[in-house]
C-alpha cells in the first residue's frame, strides 16, 4: 500500500496547456510529485463531443489512478466544462480540481466594467461558463473570442511567431476598442502567450492567469485530507518532488517543448489508448 503523502498529483489536458497550471502547482508546491498527461493525439478538444471528452477523462483518471494519484486536476477548460460533474460521480472518493474561466476576480477588478475573455468554443457554450458569469458577470460587460489556431500554435512551440501574433491581434483589437481594461484567460494553453499578449494589449490592461489559483485550491485541497507531501520527500534526492509527463501523441515532440514551457528538462513517457482506456 503507497504512502499517501509521497503519492503524486495527477494533472491531465488535452495537450500542452497544463503544464501552465503545473507550472503553478510546482512554484506553490515545490515538495508534490505530479504525473502530468497530455491527450495529444486527440488534441484540440473543442471541436469534440461532450459525451467523447467525458470518455477520454475517465480513461486519463483510471490511467492516473492506477499510478496512485491521490488528487486529480482537470488542467483543461473544455474538459472541466465537460466532464468535471461527470467524474465526480464516477470517482467519488477522489477529489478533484478543474479549471473555470476567472470571471469573478476580472468583475472585481475592472475599472471601466469591460473585460475580454479568450477561450475555446466549447468552453463559451458550457453549462460551467454560463454559470459563473451568471454568478459573477452582472453588471460587466464581456466581449469573447475563440481565437481560432492559437491552441495548435502553442502545441507546435510558436510562442511568439508572427502567425501567432496575428490570432491575438484579431481576437483583442477589437476588444481594446470596446475599453476593456482586463483579460482572462479561459484556456490553459493561453498563458504561455502572456508575454505576447501584454505587449498587444499594453501595460495598462491586466491579464489574469488562472493557474495560481487553481494551484492554491489543490494545495487547500492536500492540506485538508492530510495529504500533502512532507519536506523532505522521503529519501530522494535534496528533498526534490519528482515529475512524470506522458503522452499519447508525439514524445519527442512533447519533450522539445518541456524547456520551452517549463524550462526544464525531463523525459517523457508513450501512451496509448484502447477502446476509450489508456495503457
Amino acid at each position: 500500500m503507497s504512502d499517501i503523502t509521497l503519492d503524486p498529483i495527477g494533472v491531465f489536458d488535452s495537450g500542452v496547456g497544463g503544464l501552465s497550471v503545473l507550472r503553478a502547482m510546482r512554484k506553490q508546491m515545490p515538495n508534490e510529485s505530479i504525473i502530468y498527461f497530455g491527450d495529444q493525439v486527440h488534441v484540440p478538444y473543442g471541436p469534440r463531443s461532450m459525451e467523447e471528452i467525458q470518455k477520454f477523462s475517465e480513461g486519463i483518471t483510471r490511467f492516473l489512478l492506477e499510478r496512485n494519484a491521490k488528487l486529480i486536476v482537470v488542467a483543461c477548460n473544455t474538459a472541466s466544462a465537460a466532464a468535471l460533474k461527470y467524474l465526480r460521480g464516477r470517482f467519488p472518493d477522489i477529489p478533484f480540481v478543474g479549471m473555470e474561466p476567472a470571471v469573478k476576480p476580472a468583475a472585481e477588478s475592472t475599472k471601466t466594467g469591460k473585460v475580454g475573455v479568450l477561450a475555446t468554443p466549447a468552453t463559451f457554450q458550457g453549462a460551467l461558463y454560463a454559470s459563473v458569469v451568471e454568478r459573477f458577470g452582472a453588471g460587466v460587460e464581456l466581449f469573447q473570442h475563440t481565437c481560432p489556431g492559437l491552441v495548435n500554435q502553442i502545441e507546435n512551440g510558436e510562442l511568439d511567431s508572427q502567425a501567432t501574433r496575428t490570432i491575438l491581434e484579431n481576437a483583442l483589437r477589437p476588444m481594446l476598442e470596446k475599453n476593456i481594461d482586463t483579460v482572462v484567460l479561459g484556456c490553459t494553453h493561453y498563458p504561455f502567450v502572456i508575454p505576447l499578449i501584454q505587449k498587444i494589449v499594453g501595460e495598462n490592461v491586466r491579464v489574469i492567469d488562472p493557474a495560481p489559483a487553481v494551484a492554491r485550491q489543490v494545495n487547500r485541497l492536500l492540506e485538508a485530507n492530510g495529504k500533502q507531501a512532507q519536506s523532505p520527500v522521503g529519501d530522494q534526492i535534496r528533498g526534490e518532488a519528482t515529475m512524470r509527463f506522458f503522452t499519447s501523441g508525439d514524445v519527442a515532440a512533447m519533450k522539445s517543448l518541456l524547456p520551452v514551457l517549463l524550462g526544464v528538462d525531463g523525459n517523457v513517457e508513450s501512451a496509448m489508448w484502447k477502446n476509450y482506456s489508456v495503457f
